[in-house]
């Protein structure tokens, strides 16, 4: 059975771009999801062996929190550096993935989304680049370059609410949500440590690139695995 469901995916081979939480990965400073990722690589190595191809973007999540908040209580910082100081938090996490898929992945990191590349990769691990934005955007201006029309959003929430679901007990799960509908429910505007499925940044320009978002919670792994294979998941499209 395995067999043949492997073959009819050689069929239909792409290229998935996934941006992974970094609270997914490290949910807390000094502890980082080890059970997780393990499971998270053999389900990647499913689908390596239907021929698809993964982008991984990584995210900085809740330890670059813990960093801006520690450097916010010693020194008032402009936002750029906080920016700089999330940008390397999500570097640390895309090298510990880099690690993981050391036999697999690309053996340069993509700290910046238009760095040239050969064209034999399997596995593409990508953290943020500049101040302005999260690695949302990374994974929208990756799409933009590799021609995609969908991005994997996956973090520690399982859907977009009408309004933040751990404040208001009354929050609805959105399933699917046009662009212009979801821009109204976040912030207009980039600040550093926003917490939204998808910043505003990456929201505009993914948008004007008609692409489509599929959220999910990262750490459901048998939905992942739903998603991946174009069965139907729990999650929101934002299209």
């Amino acid at each position: 059975m395995l067999e043949y469901y492997l073959k009819s995916q050689m069929k239909n081979p792409k290229t998935i771009i996934i941006a992974l939480g970094g609270s997914v990965i490290c949910p807390q400073s000094g502890k980082i999801n080890v059970s997780f990722l393990k499971k998270f690589k053999k389900l990647i190595l499913k689908y390596l062996k239907g021929g698809h191809r993964f982008i991984i973007v990584a995210g900085g999540g809740k330890v670059c929190r813990v960093y801006q908040k520690a450097a916010a209580e010693i020194v008032k910082l402009p936002q750029e550096d906080m920016d700089w100081l999330g940008i390397h938090t999500t570097r640390l996490n895309a090298h510990l993935l880099r690690t993981i898929f050391r036999q697999e992945a690309y053996p340069v990191l993509l700290d910046d989304p238009h760095k040239p590349i050969k064209n034999n990769w399997k596995i593409l691990i990508a953290a943020g680049w500049r101040p302005g934005w999260s690695t949302d955007y990374i994974a929208v201006l990756l799409a933009k370059r590799f021609n995609l029309k969908e991005i994997v959003d996956a973090g520690n929430i399982p859907f977009v609410y009408s309004k933040d679901f751990l404040k208001y007990k009354n929050a609805v799960a959105i399933k699917k949500i046009s662009w212009k509908d979801y821009r109204k429910l976040i912030s207009a505007s980039w600040s550093p440590g926003l917490s939204v499925p998808i910043d505003p940044v990456a929201a505009s320009l993914a948008q004007k690139l008609k692409l489509r978002a599929l959220i999910i919670k990262g750490t459901e792994l048998g939905n992942f695995d739903k998603l991946l294979g174009g069965q139907k998941f729990r999650g929101t499209i934002i299209y």
